[in-house]
C-alpha cells in the first residue's frame, strides 16, 4: 500500500500536460486542479480499500479529461423538454427564437444604446425602446416593464395603493409557484386588502358595497393557474369597469400569463387577450413576458398615462427595472406580433402549441426509425397521450400528443429517467404508470437524433 502511495503522480504533472491544458480553452487554471484533486482524492481512497493493484499515468489522465469535462459545463445549460409541458416553469419556460437570440448575441457583445438617445446625442430612457412596439400593439397610453410579473403587482400597488384599500374578490386571492401570494403581496406594497364575495360566488354589488373614501383600486386578478367550477359567479372586467367608472376609482387587472393572440383559433380555450382587457376600459393591466408571449422574464405594466408616470416614478421601479438582455429578447420578440401569422411561425411557444397531432406523430415516428435503423435493443412504443401548456397558463387545457414509450433490459422506468437526466444535453421525460414517456409535443425537430443517440447510450 505505501508503495502505491508513493506512485501517485504530483499534481504539477497533471497542471502541466499540454493535451490537457488544451481542454481548458480559455477557462482557468482552476478547473483543472480540481479536477486532478478530485481524480487522485478517488485514486487514494481506492488505494486504502485494496482495489488498487498498480498505477497508470495514463489512465488517471483519462479520468481527469472526464472529471474536467464535467467541472467546465456551465451550470445553467440546455435541456431536452420530453415533458409535453410546453411553458415548463422548471425548464425555463418560454424558449426563443434562433433569430431573436442572434439579435442578443449582438446587443450584449458590444455596447448598446440602452440609456442613450442617438438622435439627441443624450441620455435617454431605457422604455422607449420598448414603448413603441407595446403601444403600437395594444394601444395602450403608456408603458412599463419590470423585471416579473409579481415585481409588476409589487409596484402597482405600491404606487397606486400604499396606505388605501384594494378590493378583491375572493375568489382572485390566488397563490402561485414559489408561495407567491396576492395577499402576501399586498401587505408587502404597504396596500389594504379588502376581500369581497365568497370563493365561489362574487356580485357586482360586493364591490359597490366595500368602496368607501379610503379605496384605492378595484382589483381583478386573472387566474391563469386554476379554475372554479360549478356553482359560480364572478364579475368581468367590463362590470368592473363600470363599477370603477361610477365611483371614480381606477381599475387594476393582473393578468397573469398575457396573450395578445387569440387561442381559440388554434381551438384552445378562451383566454382573454391583452388588447381585449385594455379595450374594455381598465386603467392599468400587467402580465407576464415569458409565459403566453414567448419572450423573456418580465413584468410589462400598461395603461392610462397619468397612473403609469406615477409607477415609473416610484422608487421600487428603480430596484424592479429591466436590463439590456430582456430588452433586447423582449422587442425582438414583439416585433413578430405585428403579422399574427409570422408570430405563429417564429415564436417557439406558438410553435409548439399550433402543431397539429400529426405533426407530433411525424416526431415520435422519427425517433423509433433511427433507434430501429441504428440496432436499438431496447422496445420504444408510440402511445397517445395528452401534453399541458404549463407556466400557469390554460390551466384545464390538454393538447393531444404523442409519447414514445421506452423500455431497457435491465432498468427501471426512474434508472431510465436518472440516466437520460444525466447525459448532456440532459432529457428530461415523465414517468406514467410505471412506464417512462418521451412526450415528443415539446421535443424539437433537430433534437431528435441527439435524442436517439442518448436512448442507444442506455444499453452500454
Amino acid at each position: 500500500m505505501r508503495e502505491l502511495y508513493r506512485k501517485i503522480p504530483k499534481v504539477d504533472r497533471f497542471l502541466q500536460d499540454k493535451e490537457l491544458l488544451e481542454l481548458l480553452d480559455t477557462k482557468p487554471k482552476f478547473f483543472l486542479k480540481k479536477a486532478v484533486d478530485t481524480v487522485l482524492s478517488e485514486l487514494r481512497e481506492k488505494i486504502s480499500t485494496g482495489k488498487v493493484e498498480e498505477i497508470s499515468y495514463d489512465a488517471l489522465k483519462e479520468r481527469v479529461k472526464e472529471e474536467l469535462q464535467i467541472l467546465l459545463k456551465p451550470k445553467l445549460h440546455r435541456v431536452i423538454n420530453a415533458t409535453g409541458v410546453v411553458l415548463h416553469t422548471n425548464l425555463g419556460r418560454a424558449p426563443i427564437s434562433s433569430s431573436v437570440a442572434d439579435h442578443l448575441k449582438e446587443v450584449i457583445t458590444g455596447y448598446s444604446n440602452l440609456e442613450y438617445d442617438l438622435e439627441k446625442g443624450k441620455r435617454g430612457l431605457r422604455y422607449r425602446n420598448l414603448e413603441w412596439i407595446l403601444k403600437e400593439l395594444t394601444g395602450a397610453e403608456d408603458v412599463c416593464v419590470v423585471n416579473n410579473n409579481a415585481g409588476a403587482v409589487l409596484l402597482v400597488l405600491s404606487a397606486l395603493a400604499k396606505g388605501k384599500e384594494v378590493v378583491v374578490s375572493r375568489g382572485e386571492l390566488i397563490e402561485i409557484g414559489g408561495s407567491f401570494r396576492i395577499p402576501d403581496v399586498m401587505e408587502q406594497s404597504g396596500a389594504l386588502l379588502k376581500e369581497v364575495g365568497t370563493t365561489n360566488k362574487t356580485h357586482p354589488w360586493d364591490y359597490e358595497n366595500a368602496v368607501n373614501e379610503n379605496t384605492a383600486l378595484l382589483m381583478k386578478v386573472h387566474t391563469s393557474n386554476y379554475r372554479v367550477l360549478g356553482f359560480t359567479e364572478s364579475v368581468s372586467t367590463k362590470e368592473l369597469v363600470e363599477i370603477g367608472r361610477k365611483y371614480g376609482i381606477p381599475v387594476y387587472e393582473d393578468l397573469g400569463s398575457g396573450s395578445f393572440l387569440d387561442v381559440t383559433k388554434l381551438g384552445l380555450s378562451y383566454e382573454p387577450t391583452v388588447q381585449d382587457v385594455l379595450k374594455s376600459g381598465v386603467d392599468v393591466v400587467s402580465f407576464s413576458g415569458d409565459k403566453l408571449l414567448g419572450g423573456a422574464q418580465a413584468g410589462i405594466i400598461l395603461g392610462k398615462r397619468e397612473l403609469l408616470q406615477k409607477i415609473k416614478k416610484h422608487p421600487l421601479n428603480r430596484a424592479l427595472r429591466i436590463d439590456k438582455m430582456t430588452l433586447a429578447v423582449l422587442e425582438a420578440t414583439l416585433i413578430y406580433y405585428l403579422d399574427e401569422s409570422l408570430a405563429l411561425k417564429e415564436v417557439p411557444t406558438w410553435k409548439l402549441l399550433s402543431q397539429k397531432p400529426e405533426q407530433v406523430e411525424f416526431k415520435a415516428k422519427e425517433l423509433v426509425r433511427i433507434l430501429e435503423k441504428e440496432g436499438f435493443k431496447g422496445k420504444v412504443k408510440i402511445v397517445k397521450e395528452r401534453s399541458e401548456v404549463g407556466g400557469g397558463a390554460l390551466p384545464l387545457q390538454t393538447l393531444p400528443t404523442y409519447c414514445v414509450k421506452v423500455e431497457v433490459p435491465g432498468l427501471s422506468p426512474s434508472e431510465i429517467d436518472r440516466k437520460l437526466r444525466s447525459f448532456y444535453p440532459p432529457v428530461v421525460g415523465r414517468i406514467k404508470d410505471d412506464s417512462f414517456l418521451l412526450d415528443m409535443f415539446t421535443v424539437f425537430e433537430r433534437e431528435i437524433p441527439e435524442l436517439a443517440g442518448h436512448l442507444l447510450k442506455l444499453e452500454r
